[in-house]
């Protein structure tokens, strides 16, 4: 068991019963259940999974480890790397390959047709989402993505106003999906995804009310021999950390605040200790006030100063621009290039070292009295390259889809509609979660125990709206 540096017990590393939890009360429902007795089962014997790259080779070395499905079709545009991800199985026989652009609606329909694919898991850059969410309805799929579909800031007051948030097509489609009797399961990665698993988790079991759900993310990864060297897309990083921030509160909604806002020192288990924690854009501000009734929901990464730094580097000099520039005889987004030269993320691994954790603090009051929780996941970079040969990013947000659809085939989750984890029950998720070896833990927060958060009391940076403006426009 770890302990925190006052000595007192600060993990809880065990797999919760159903209905009663530690000698509290029993499960109460979800405000918008979709785990019912009668809800129609799931189907997902034969799973299409699009996109080869670090995510989805992970995704296939897990499930080369499960007996719920029956056959597993992994694509890409690239046939040598889906070729070189199956080469890596012991055991290939459920799995065959396919090769498409899956910016193409049509040709991922003919796909899924030809393979009878049950389910649509996009394992691809959010930039594609469009096409495959809508493949997938018009294929009659149900469907299960890693992160939602891209905002659109406001074009002119992107700091004060909110423009299209993070999904927002996706959500605006449930309703087509549920007439449909389909599942869109989105956002169903680490993050979002188990962190809204615990959100659902704190609401049914730990709180009478919540005032605030806050995810928090840090980790102690290095990597040796690089200056700079992310351990995620370079691409999705700079979408999440230099859009403007969302915040949502009751009352008042979503609303976007400066970059790198409300910062604070969060200590985080497992050794990583405590870490300068920052807003950023996050699908879960969006979907954990649609199913979990809580005055407050943010998301802050431990980015850290050296990271933010380069961050604003490349805002300063025009680097996170995603809008094509002319360069000689070619056209080329400046992120692009940016994502090109730096090295690839899921080839790192074995140069890693160190944890990653990815977690949930919830704060609100039982049973009268105020109560303050951190839900976390811990991945170790030697341990999960050692036994799957998986950087700890990439394997800790590939093995969350894999547990979701092993309970979407035994109909321990089902439903129909667009959906996102916090609107399934958490129990046997996390359950199931320890199943596949990788356990969940708890930390109860405040005086005596472990550190709360604290506010450094440090604005936010307030960024130039010109990179805001679309050109042309």
């Amino acid at each position: 068991m770890l302990t925190n540096p006052r000595g007192l017990p600060a993990l809880h590393d065990t797999a919760f019963p159903t209905t009663i939890i530690s000698g509290k009360r029993p499960s109460r429902p979800s405000r918008e259940s979709a785990f019912s007795s009668s809800a129609p089962g799931v189907p997902v014997k034969n799973i299409l999974v699009i996109g080869a790259g670090g995510v989805g080779a992970s995704m296939a070395s897990i499930a080369e480890t499960r007996q719920f499905f029956d056959r597993f079709v992994l694509a890409d545009v690239s046939q040598p790397r889906v070729e070189a991800v199956l080469a890596e199985l012991d055991d290939p026989r459920r799995f065959s390959m396919a090769v498409v652009d899956a910016t193409d609606q049509a040709k991922v329909v003919e796909l899924a047709r030809s393979v009878k694919a049950d389910v649509i898991v996009n394992a691809c850059d959010p930039r594609i989402n469009e096409p495959i969410f809508a493949a997938a309805f018009e294929a009659r799929c149900n469907y299960l993505d890693l992160a939602m579909n891209l905002s659109k800031p406001h074009p002119t007051h992107p700091y004060e106003q909110v423009g299209e948030p993070l999904g927002a097509g996706q959500l605006a489609a449930d309703q087509s999906w549920r007439d449909a009797g389909l599942l869109a399961l989105v956002g169903m990665g680490v993050e979002p995804g188990l962190s809204d698993v615990f959100a659902r988790y704190a609401a049914d079991h730990l709180f009478d009310e919540i005032d605030e759900i806050g995810v928090r993310d840090g980790s102690n990864l290095s990597i040796d021999g690089f200056e700079f060297a992310p351990t995620f897309s370079i691409w999705t990083t700079i979408e999440e950390t230099l859009n403007p921030p969302l915040v949502w509160e009751k009352g008042r909604g979503l609303f976007t605040t400066d970059c790198f806002s409300e910062p604070e020192i969060f200590h985080f288990p497992a050794g990583i200790g405590p870490q300068e924690c920052v807003n950023v854009e996050h699908e879960e501000v969006v979907l954990i006030p649609r199913a979990i009734d809580c005055k407050r929901v943010t998301f802050k990464y431990a980015l850290g100063a050296e990271f933010i730094d380069w961050l604003k580097t490349f805002a300063y000099l025009g680097l996170d621009s995603k809008h094509k520039i002319r360069v000689g005889d070619v056209s080329v987004a400046p992120r692009d290039v940016l994502a090109a030269v730096l090295p690839n993320p899921a080839k790192l691994g074995h140069l890693m070292h160190g944890r990653t954790c990815a977690g949930t603090w919830v704060k609100g009051t039982y049973d009268g009295r105020p109560r303050e929780i951190y839900l976390y996941h811990v991945a170790d970079n030697e341990t999960t390259m050692r036994q799957w040969g998986s950087q700890a990013v990439l394997w800790q947000t590939a093995v969350c889809p894999i547990v979701a659809l092993e309970l979407l085939a035994t109909g321990t989750w089902s439903g129909s509609g667009v959906r996102g984890a916090d609107a399934f029950d958490a129990v046997p998720f996390l359950n199931l979660l320890g199943e596949y070896n990788t356990h969940h833990g708890m930390v109860e927060m405040g005086t005596g125990l472990w550190p709360s958060p604290r506010a450094t009391g440090q604005r936010g940076w307030d960024r130039a709206v010109r990179r805001a403006i679309v050109p042309g426009a």
